[in-house]
């Protein structure tokens, strides 16, 4: 089966206001920027999203989340994002902050139809006792707080009750892919994509290289297809527009010619 979308705009019109997205992404390596732009270009409002983080200010799901577009952001880390901080803050935004492998877990466990799992991360704190702020209210009180999780004890050892994450739709950006939707991942940017894509009940995927099927090696391939159900070819230009979330330059020594 042929699941080449021609367009990134064909690839999420259906998407509608209200609808969960699993998006893939850490930082700003392997994030699906083509899908992001497209998504924003349709319209889509009220948006329920899982991601490790939320984009910065001006990229990735940022766009999204300064447009007010999205209305629920469950993920792992805010960031240097202040319009993330900001709309939290105010009661704009509710956030739902998970352990980062917890989060991971989740993801993967929706896609393999586990409805929940015990984990050690979070006992003794506000993760499993609940009163995590959800929600700030207009004078900066806890508008909507978590609610406490169950907590049982395996081996000695405390654990606190995690449910399997699922999502409406999927995007996550694929360094090759071939025309069935198995994907393979790049170095970083494979982070949290194949989880994502298995979470989403309709999983779309920009891949950088489209190959032809019986071109990827079976025991290369990270995602297969039937986790997939739309991919989009990028670009050459496309495919090498990768931003670097934080610069780093170091003055060289005399030697270099540096100073």
């Amino acid at each position: 089966m042929d699941k080449v979308v021609g367009a990134p705009a064909d690839a999420v019109a259906d998407i509608p206001d209200g609808a969960s997205l699993a998006v893939g992404g850490f930082g700003l390596s392997g994030v699906p920027n083509v899908l992001i732009a497209a998504l924003y270009a349709q319209g889509a409002t009220a948006l329920s999203v899982v991601s490790n983080n939320c984009g910065v200010d001006g990229g990735g799901l940022g766009i999204l989340l300064a447009a007010g577009r999205i209305a629920r952001v469950t993920g792992s880390y805010i960031g240097t994002n202040k319009e993330f901080a900001r709309q939290y803050l105010a009661g704009e935004l509710e956030v739902e902050l998970v352990p980062q492998g917890t989060l991971a877990e989740r993801l993967r466990a929706g896609g393999c139809g586990i409805p929940a799992f015990y984990t050690p991360a979070g006992v003794g704190t506000q993760v499993a006792e609940g009163g995590l702020a959800l929600r700030y209210g207009p004078d900066g009180e806890v508008a909507v707080a978590s609610a406490p999780k169950e907590v049982r004890e395996f081996g000695g050892r405390g654990h606190v009750l995690e449910h399997g994450i699922t999502t409406d739709f999927a995007l996550v950006r694929a360094w090759k892919g071939d025309r069935h939707g198995n994907l393979v991942f790049r170095r970083a940017a494979r982070n949290f994509n194949p989880l994502s894509a298995m979470a989403g009940r309709t999983t779309v995927a920009e891949v950088e290289h489209l190959v032809e099927p019986g071109e990827l090696d079976p025991d290369a391939v990270h995602v297969p297809g039937v986790f997939v159900q739309r991919m989009v070819p990028l670009t050459p230009t496309q495919a090498a527009d990768k931003g670097i979330e934080k610069r780093t330059v170091r003055r060289g020594d005399a030697g270099e010619g540096g100073r």
